[in-house]
């Protein structure tokens, strides 16, 4: 049986980062603008900025966490 628990804690984790870590990246390369305007629009409040980046983390963390572990508990019913 799959932990759905760890795999949205896995997926937050992995999500926050890669909204902090891109947002960064835009500010200091200019890499991703398209994307971030994109994820700008799905998240409130979130821009590309020092404080966006920490708004990001939290808005990733929360909508992996929240998507992996749908897909884990909706994987465990399907296998009963």
């Amino acid at each position: 049986m799959l932990s759905a628990k760890r795999l949205g804690i896995a997926g937050g984790i992995l999500w926050g980062a890669m909204m902090f870590i891109m947002t960064l990246a835009n500010i200091w390369f200019g890499y991703g603008s398209m994307w971030l305007e994109l994820m700008a629009d799905v998240y409130p409040g979130y821009e590309v900025s020092y404080i966006g980046s920490i708004i990001g983390l939290i808005y990733g963390f929360i909508d992996g966490f929240v998507g992996l572990f749908l897909i884990g508990w909706l994987y465990n019913k399907v296998g009963e």
